[in-house]
């Protein structure tokens, strides 16, 4: 029953973020507009992000440990990111004030992801 309720959310969750930052990146629905000042490094890291999850979620499905892999990554990329985000605002570079908490969200989200699966398959 845990595991399929984190297979749920890990889909829903991944199918958004793809879907949210490949809105902006290739400006579909006239949603790249409406974010502002986006960072490009920190919206190509969500989208590679996303497309992880669903990587994930499939391993999960499949009852496959591996699915651990994914998020991993995905969570080394988020923290680099995040890296990047600072060092891109101390340079003065343009951003959004909501990037900032939203990246320290993704990265929590992850690592939380990353637990709940490692500890499925650890039974």
């Amino acid at each position: 029953m845990k595991k399929t309720i984190l297979l749920i959310i890990l889909v829903l969750f991944g199918a958004v973020t793809v879907f949210m930052s490949s809105s902006v990146l290739f400006d579909w629905f006239g949603i790249r507009a409406k974010e502002g000042n986006y960072v490009p490094g920190i919206v190509w890291a969500n989208f590679v992000c996303g497309i992880l999850y669903l990587v994930a979620a499939y391993g999960i499905f499949r009852n496959q440990i591996w699915a651990r892999f994914p998020l991993t990554i995905a969570l080394i990329i988020l923290i680099l990111a995040y890296i990047g985000l600072f060092i891109h605002i101390n340079n003065g570079g343009l951003y959004e004030t909501k990037t900032v908490g939203a990246m320290a969200f993704r990265i929590g989200v992850t690592a939380l992801f990353l637990y709940a699966t490692t500890k499925s398959f650890n039974k």
